[in-house]
C-alpha cells in the first residue's frame, strides 16, 4: 500500500500530540490512577482507534480496513499479557501506585521505538527473504504450544542477567526518592528503584515484542497498517493496566486463548504459500477464541 509521507508526518504528529497530553496535562500532578479514569482513557484509545481504522477504510479500502482492524485486536489481546508481567513488577519492587503512571509512560516510549524498529526489520526480512516467514511462523507456533503448558508466571528479577549488569555498572539505592529515578548523594549519582523498574518494564516488552510483531505479519506486511495498529494498542495499554490489574486474576483462561491465536497465526504464516487464510476467516477465528476464553474465564471464578 503506497502512503504518502505526509499520511506518516500527520499520524506521528498526532501521537507525539497525545503524548504530551497525556504527560504534560492530564497527568501532569502525580496522582493514583482510579479505575473509573483507567475505564475512560481506555475507552478514548479504543474510539480513537476505531476512527483511524474508519478512515483507512474510506482511504485504502475494506481489506486494508479489515488487515488493521485484525492486526489491532491481537496486539490489543496479546498487551494484556504484559499486565499480568506489570503486575508481578509492580508487586514484587512494591512501587506504590502513585508512581506506577509515570513508570509506563516512559515504558510505552521506549515500547514504541523498538516496535519501529522489529517492524520495518521484519517486513525487510519478509519482503528480500520470504522464506523466513516459515521461521516466524514456527517461532510462533513454539511459543502458543509453551504458553499452554506453562505453569503460573514467577517474577526474580535480582535474576535477570540484565538487572544484574545494570547494578553492578551503576550504582543504585534501596529506597525511593519520591517518582525520581536517578538522586544525587553525596555528589555521586545513583540509580532509584524506580528506573530498575522501567529497564524491568523495557525488557518485557522487548520479549513481547518477539512474539507480537511476527504475529501481525501473519495478518499483513503492509508496514503503514503494521505500525499504525501497533501504536493504538501500545498507546492504550497504561490504561488498560490500571483498568485491568485489580481484576486480572478472574482471566485465568486467557493465556491460554492468547496461545491458541498465536498457533493460528503461526500455522497461518507456515501454510501461506499452499492455502492463504482470507482475512474476515481469520478476525472471525480470533474473535471466537478471545471471547470464548473470557467467558470462560468469567463463569470459572464467578464464586470468587
Amino acid at each position: 500500500m503506497e502512503v504518502s509521507i505526509w499520511f506518516w508526518v500527520i499520524f506521528n504528529a498526532f501521537v507525539l500530540l497525545m503524548l504530551t497530553l497525556d504527560l504534560g496535562v492530564f497527568h501532569k500532578k502525580l496522582h493514583v490512577v482510579s479505575v473509573k479514569e483507567a475505564i475512560t482513557w481506555t475507552g478514548v484509545w479504543v474510539f480513537l482507534a476505531l476512527c483511524f481504522n474508519v478512515l483507512v477504510y474510506y482511504l485504502f479500502g475494506q481489506t486494508k480496513a479489515l488487515e488493521f482492524f485484525t492486526g489491532y485486536v491481537i496486539e490489543k489481546a496479546l498487551s494484556v499479557d504484559n499486565i499480568f508481567v506489570f503486575v508481578l513488577i509492580f508487586s514484587y519492587f512494591q512501587i506504590p501506585a502513585i508512581y506506577q503512571h509515570k513508570i509506563l509512560f516512559w515504558g510505552i516510549i521506549g515500547a514504541l521505538i523498538m516496535r519501529v524498529i522489529f517492524i520495518f526489520a521484519g517486513v525487510a526480512l519478509l519482503e528480500k527473504f520470504h522464506w523466513t516467514i516459515y521461521i516466524f511462523g514456527a517461532i510462533l507456533i513454539f511459543t502458543g504450544i509453551k504458553m499452554l503448558f506453562e505453569k503460573d508466571k514467577k517474577m526474580a528479577p535480582d535474576k535477570n542477567p540484565v538487572i544484574k549488569l545494570f547494578k553492578k555498572i551503576v550504582p543504585t539505592t534501596n529506597e525511593l526518592h519520591g517518582d525520581k529515578f536517578f538522586v544525587t548523594i553525596n555528589y555521586k549519582k545513583y540509580a532509584t528503584p524506580l528506573f530498575v523498574v522501567l529497564i524491568m518494564v523495557e525488557i518485557t516488552d522487548l520479549i513481547f515484542a518477539v512474539d507480537s510483531i511476527p504475529a501481525i505479519l501473519g495478518v499483513t506486511q503492509d508496514q503503514f497498517i503494521v505500525y499504525t495498529s501497533n501504536v493504538f494498542a501500545i498507546l492504550g495499554l497504561r490504561s488498560l493496566y490500571f483498568a485491568l490489574a485489580n481484576v486480572i486474576d478472574r482471566f485465568k483462561y486467557l493465556a491460554i486463548g492468547l496461545a491458541l491465536i498465536l498457533v493460528f497465526v503461526g500455522l497461518k504464516m507456515v501454510a501461506i504459500d499452499f492455502y492463504k487464510i482470507p482475512i474476515h476467516y481469520s478476525l472471525l477465528v480470533i474473535f471466537i477464541i478471545l471471547i470464548s476464553s473470557v467467558i470462560f474465564s468469567i463463569i470459572k471464578t464467578k464464586k470468587q
